[in-house]
């Protein structure tokens, strides 16, 4: 499959080979639900916490005597039936980890990467290169491309410093180097930039 290769200016200067097993691979909704799942399931720190009654200072007395007040027995004020008493079944520390293979998250990569091009909301540029980290310049260059307004992923390498920082305090914006490319940035994007280097070393990793 053959992609066009475009400039900053938005013009077409050449094309660029892909593999066809990336860019027409069918939609596995459910692939993709399972690997993102998992990559937000591994954002959680779990370090959530309740105490329970052992764990809550003070209570060490039995409050009266067992028969004879009138009162319904206790055997501690931090019972969960009293008020500062512990918690009953409350979170606790855990790892919330969940296991995808590897072949799993590229034909994932492969489903979402493919739509996006079906959707005409892929591009490639010879190159991501910019002169300068200046954000007014960046969005000029966007409003070329006809970007302007729209959540947009750039994927090239966190060597490319100016466009790290000519985009860092945009919200819409985002950069990812090729090797690290997930699903999950790629869904939260309307519109996927590859660079010519990105899109060939990506290729490499997902035809394995």
């Amino acid at each position: 499959m053959k992609l066009p290769v475009r400039n900053w200016e938005n013009q077409v200067v050449g094309e660029v080979e892909v593999p066809d097993p990336i860019f027409t691979y069918p939609p596995r909704p459910h692939l993709v639900w399972e690997v993102v799942k998992a990559y937000l399931a591994g954002l959680r720190r779990g370090t959530h916490a309740t105490k329970t009654r052992g764990m809550v200072s003070g209570g060490g007395k039995k409050p009266w005597r067992q028969k004879g007040t009138g009162r319904a027995r206790h055997g501690s004020i931090r019972s969960p039936l009293w008020r500062h008493g512990g918690t009953v079944f409350g979170p606790q520390p855990r790892d919330y980890t969940l296991k995808v293979n590897i072949k799993a998250k590229k034909n994932a990569l492969k489903s979402v990467l493919s739509e996006r091009l079906a959707q005409g909301r892929l591009l490639v540029l010879e190159n991501l290169e910019v002169p300068s980290f200046k954000t007014k310049e960046m969005m000029a260059r966007l409003a070329k491309l006809g970007l302007s307004g729209e959540k947009v992923l750039f994927v090239d390498s966190y060597d490319n410093l100016n466009l790290l920082l000519a985009t860092r305090n945009r919200p819409e914006l985002s950069v990812q180097d090729a090797g690290h490319l997930h699903v999950y940035e790629v869904l939260n994007a309307q519109h996927v930039v590859f660079s010519s280097k990105a899109l060939f070393a990506l290729a490499e990793v997902l035809v394995r």
